[in-house]
């Protein structure tokens, strides 16, 4: 009898040390890894599951056992909301503190290229800024702005590829200060410009509507906003001067922008010469009726709307004032004109 009762002892004694040496086991599979280690780098595919998660982790010695941490979700009812991406975490991060993590895509922030195109800037001052930002040749950035090649937005925008444009995209990277991952690709970094243009198009309320009223396609309403945005410093004007344009087109008068010749030239004058304005290009305004093939800079949002929405007015003309202003005279006659071009003159610093 008490050769009985000792077995049962010995045996109640077995199970409640093998209990209590399980659950030491269970506990401190579960404690953090020493966090003497430096942070480790991972990365969450899409569609990798908590199971597979957890093995990552283990893998990477973040956690002891990702049998536990398995159990732990389970038991939480976590891990369904994990998110994609590089994490870093290092040893010694408890549960809850990785949990919180994945489910709220606390991911490395990847380096990136900060630059500016300024508003106004042609084509070829936009490629000579992203060479200076990227490091990528320029030559690659120009053959994908003259071509449009393999740029899903050059389809979504409807942008011409026709025979005397002389930069395809020219008029379509918006001027904006860009943030951009440092490791894309100068397909990817110019793609991003035309979405940033779109998402810009889409502030302006009923641009589609205006814009049929006004009987323009986007190419040349962006057009008419470049040469705003070329000839005009003060922005009230803006409006103005883009009715000016109008007058004249509907009148079929040559629009006699110095900014078109401007554009044609290898570098910029503070004075045209007559010889100048006998450039044979359908980008001068001097020698074509109509507006040139296409944009001759890259305006920005206030040119845009000013060409939307020009104001109405009798003007034909007008002349920058030499007074420092750098604000206009308008005329309605070519006598009026003239007579603000000397008013200009005498008013010189």
């Amino acid at each position: 009898m008490k050769s009985a009762i000792r077995t049962v002892l010995i045996l109640i004694l077995l199970l409640v040390a093998a209990a209590g040496g399980g659950a030491w086991y269970i506990w401190n599979g579960m404690q953090p890894v020493s966090s003497a280690g430096p942070a480790v780098t991972f990365t969450i595919e899409k569609g990798m599951g908590s199971s597979e998660i957890a093995d990552l982790l283990e893998q990477n010695g973040i956690i002891r056992k990702s049998l536990f941490f398995k159990g732990y979700l389970k038991w939480t009812k976590e891990g369904s909301q994990f998110k994609a991406g590089t994490y870093s975490a290092k040893p010694g991060d408890t549960y809850d503190n990785l949990i919180t993590r994945l489910n709220a895509g606390d991911v490395l922030k990847e380096e990136t290229v900060v630059f500016t195109i300024p508003e106004g800037y042609t084509a070829e001052q936009v490629v000579d800024k992203l060479e200076e930002a990227w490091k990528i040749d320029s030559a690659v950035f120009l053959d994908l702005v003259n071509t449009g090649t393999e740029l899903k937005e050059t389809d979504v925008l409807g942008i011409p590829n026709e025979k005397g444009i002389r930069h395809r995209l020219e008029g379509y990277l918006f001027p904006e200060t860009y943030e951009i991952v440092k490791d894309s690709t100068a397909q990817e970094v110019v793609e991003a410009m035309l979405a940033q243009f779109n998402k810009k198009l889409d502030t302006i309320p009923n641009w589609q509507q205006k814009l049929k009223e006004r009987g323009l396609s986007l190419h040349e309403l962006l057009t008419v906003a470049s040469l705003v945005e070329r000839e005009v410093v003060v922005d009230s004007e803006r409006p103005l001067v883009a009715g000016v344009i109008y007058n004249r087109l509907e009148k079929g008068q040559k629009l006699e922008i110095d900014a078109t010749v401007q554009y044609l030239l290898d570098k910029q004058k503070e004075r045209l010469l007559n010889k100048d304005l006998e450039v044979d290009s359908p980008y001068n305004t001097y020698r074509n009726v109509g507006l040139p093939p296409g944009p001759i800079c890259n305006p920005g949002l206030a040119a845009i709307e000013a060409a939307l929405s020009p104001e109405a007015s009798d003007f034909f003309f007008y002349v920058t004032k030499k007074d420092g202003t750098q604000a206009h005279l308008f005329a309605k006659t070519y006598k009026e004109h003239l007579a603000n071009i000397q008013k200009s003159n005498k008013s010189a610093k």
